[in-house]
Order: C-alpha cells, then sequence, then structure tokens
C-alpha cells in the first residue's frame, strides 16, 4: 500500500449495512508512502496516526493531464498562481523540479502558474509540501490570522538545533523580529524585512524611528516558520549586539545584495548590524523523526 498527501483512506466495515470510514492522509512518514499516515477523519475532524489493515485501501486522487488551453484573453494568472511561482522562485526551483516534488505534470503546473485556476484541495497539499510552505499561505486564506491555528501533530516532538542548523534557517532572509526597550522602559518586538550578509543580520530602519532604538544595544532577533498544512514548524532565536553600519562602501555593499526593500515603504537609509553571540532554536516535527 502506497499514498500520496490527500489521498483518500477508505476502511470497509466487515458488518453487513454499517457505514465505512474514510478520511484524507494528511501526513506521511515514510518517503515512498507507506503506512502509517497521518489520517484526518471525515466524520469527526480529528487527525490520527494509523496503520491500515486489510479492510482499508487508497483511492488515489487524481493528478491528471494538463488541462485544455484556456480562451484568448484569460492570459493573467490567479492569485494562487501568483503564490505558486513566488514560493517556488524563493526555494530556486523549476517547474520540473517542484512538479517531480508535487506528484504532478510539469504541464499541470505551468498551467496553474499561468492561468486563473482552482486547484483541488490535494493538489495544494502536494504544492505545499513540495515548496515547504502551507496550504493557507498558497491559498490566501486566513491572511489576517496569526499561523498556528490548525490540527497539532498526533504525536509531535520538540527538537533543539544545533548551530549550524540554526545560521542555515536564518540565513534564508525574510521577516524577522527584533526586540528593543521604548524610551519609557517597556519592551516592544517589531518585525522587520532582513538579510543575512557575512554572517551578520542587518536591517533597513529610519532614524528616530522605534527599531533604531535597538542601536548600541544587546538585542534579539527571532525568525520562525510554520507549515499549517503539515502542523510543522521552526523557530531560531538570535542574540547579540546592535550596532549602525556607517561606512559608505559598506552600505554601497548592503545595498547592492540586499534581496528585497522594505515592506512599509518610506526612506529608510540607516542600516542595523547584529553580529549574533550565540544562535538556539528549536523544531516541531513528527515522533518518529
Amino acid at each position: 500500500m502506497r499514498a500520496h498527501l490527500g489521498d483518500q483512506l477508505v476502511i470497509e466495515s466487515p458488518a453487513t449495512g454499517a457505514t465505512r470510514r474514510d478520511g484524507e492522509i494528511v501526513g506521511l512518514h515514510h518517503e515512498d508512502g507507506t503506512p502509517p499516515y497521518d489520517v484526518r477523519w471525515s466524520d469527526s475532524d480529528e487527525i490520527t496516526l494509523v496503520f491500515p489493515g486489510p479492510d482499508a485501501h487508497i483511492h488515489h486522487l487524481e493528478t491528471g493531464p494538463a488541462p485544455p488551453p484556456p480562451p484568448a484573453g484569460a492570459a493573467n494568472p490567479g492569485d494562487i498562481g501568483r503564490r505558486v511561482t513566488a514560493a517556488r522562485l524563493r526555494r530556486g526551483l523549476t517547474r520540473e523540479e517542484t512538479a517531480a516534488r508535487a506528484g504532478m505534470a510539469p504541464a499541470y503546473l505551468a498551467y496553474l502558474e499561468e492561468q486563473p485556476a482552482t486547484p483541488t484541495l490535494a493538489t495544494l497539499i502536494r504544492l505545499a509540501d513540495a515548496l515547504g510552505t502551507s496550504v493557507d499561505a498558497l491559498h490566501g486564506g486566513g491572511v489576517e490570522l496569526p499561523p498556528g491555528q490548525g490540527h497539532a501533530l498526533f504525536r509531535p516532538r520538540l527538537l533543539d538545533l544545533g548551530p549550524d542548523e540554526c545560521r542555515a534557517l536564518l540565513s534564508t532572509h525574510g521577516i524577522g523580529r527584533v526586540t528593543l526597550s521604548t524610551p519609557d522602559g517597556g519592551p516592544a518586538v517589531v518585525p522587520v524585512n532582513y538579510d543575512v550578509i557575512d554572517g551578520a543580520i542587518v536591517f533597513r530602519t529610519a532614524p528616530g524611528s522605534v527599531t533604531a532604538l535597538t542601536v548600541d544595544e544587546d538585542v534579539a532577533f527571532e525568525v520562525d516558520h510554520v507549515d499549517e498544512a503539515l502542523s510543522r514548524g521552526w523557530s531560531v532565536l538570535a542574540v547579540g549586539h546592535a550596532s549602525v553600519v556607517t561606512r559608505p562602501e559598506v552600505v554601497r555593499g548592503l545595498v547592492r545584495r540586499a534581496h528585497t526593500t522594505p515592506w512599509a515603504g518610506d526612506e529608510r537609509a540607516m542600516w542595523v548590524s547584529i553580529r549574533p553571540r550565540s544562535l538556539t532554536g528549536r523544531r516541531i516535527a513528527p515522533a518518529d523523526q
């Protein structure tokens, strides 16, 4: 028995006239798709670890060939297509690599990225797993809600991360949170667009802003990732001294190597650098990993 994420596990009751039970496979414990599986049952919405018996079988959801071309004039991608493309490019994957990871035809992935489309939940689960993101992130649902509102893993484990893995996760760049003390002595946590350049965490701000208060202070910087589809995630905490970058040639180098401009906009010409002196992290994973 082999399954993919999003397939349906059906258990036939041996009792005559009894209703069968079925559920969606939302977690795999082996790369080859063999049991056991994490199954979200349709009758209770609960997730349990299942070792299928002889009365169980898998209903595979079809990935199918690419749909026929859309009519002329419908060449703009939908929101899902834009999010899939952005997630794929962030991970440096080609369409062929992504399609192979997600178990679908490259032509179908091209259709999803280039045309308004409404893929099935199973397709979104496979894409989210292949791209290291979540179904909610691809679908755009819950954009105003904090992450982590889904079901927990059946038997989660909290693992400590070593310094090398912390550095690797931190260096992916994106959005992080920096802690600081406000002028009235109260604490604050502020999200910033950051990069890791030459081993230092760097972000742009404006003189007189809240984040400018980090300069010449010891601060904590946190970054994390939550996978809603698989109920997994990690977080990394860096502690170090924050300083302002003043050398013009260094500032020009940071501007040239930065991946993005600040999402908050406005003129933010002041660069702050945090050189971590300690790195710690944790990861939530299934019990057998």
